[in-house]
């Protein structure tokens, strides 16, 4: 059986194991009750980080071991057949476990208290990202759609199209389509869509910069110009 402390590396690089990641998850929890919804969006941004490689490895052996089902099937394998079944299970169960403790959270404590956009627009893409895990295992396909979707509509309104939260929804929403519907000419024109929106938006930027009369160049500078 897989063990409870299979280690995952977290944003800043050290080794953290499952119980680190249900201490943070309770950290959220308890921030929410303490009103301190920074803080607790910031628990979560950690536990997001220390679960993609907690998760993709599950998702990998998920895989594999649908292969190795199809080919001991074909063989007539019961015995062998049975074995992976009960490893399939236990894979699965893992998966639901993590990815069902932070929908609740997100669901009961962090959606309801979120006021700022940016962090709305986080909260729609996580829960998008882990209802597109369980996709794999059960019909969460459409969950995870409204989650981004309502993720989506918030950032297009409220976000410049520059911003890293809407930046990074636009990736994850990509691969939604890529891998869950299979369509990946729509997961393509999504993610150039937003990569082409934010050159535009950057553009922009550069060009007011230019045409900003309190912007000094070099030799004003050294005329001693005032801002």
């Amino acid at each position: 059986m897989l063990s409870a402390s299979i280690c995952c590396t977290d944003p800043a690089g050290a080794a953290a194991t499952v119980d680190d990641r249900e201490d943070l998850v309770y950290q959220a929890k308890l921030v929410e009750q303490a009103k301190q919804y920074y803080e607790m969006v910031e628990s979560m941004k950690k536990v997001a980080g220390m679960n993609v490689d907690v998760i993709g490895a599950r998702r990998a052996s998920w895989r594999i071991i649908s292969i190795i089902e199809q080919k001991e099937e074909n063989k007539g394998g019961e015995d062998k057949l049975k074995m992976i079944w009960e490893y399939w299970q236990m894979v699965e169960t893992e998966l639901k476990l993590i990815c069902c403790d932070i929908l609740d959270v997100l669901d009961k404590h962090l959606i309801p208290a979120a006021n700022a956009a940016d962090s709305m627009v986080f909260c729609y893409k996580m829960k998008g990202d882990y209802h597109r895990y369980l996709a794999v295992f059960k019909e969460a396909a459409e969950n995870s759609l409204v989650a981004y979707k309502s993720a989506s509509d918030i950032a297009m309104t409220e976000l410049p199209p520059t911003n890293p939260v809407r930046l990074g929804l636009a990736l994850n929403f990509s691969v939604f389509y890529y891998e869950i519907p299979n369509s990946p000419d729509h997961a393509c024109r999504l993610a150039k869509a937003a990569f082409d929106d934010a050159i535009v938006e950057l553009d922009m930027l550069s060009e007011e910069s230019h045409k900003d009369p309190t912007l000094c160049d070099g030799d004003e500078q050294n005329k001693g110009c005032e801002r």
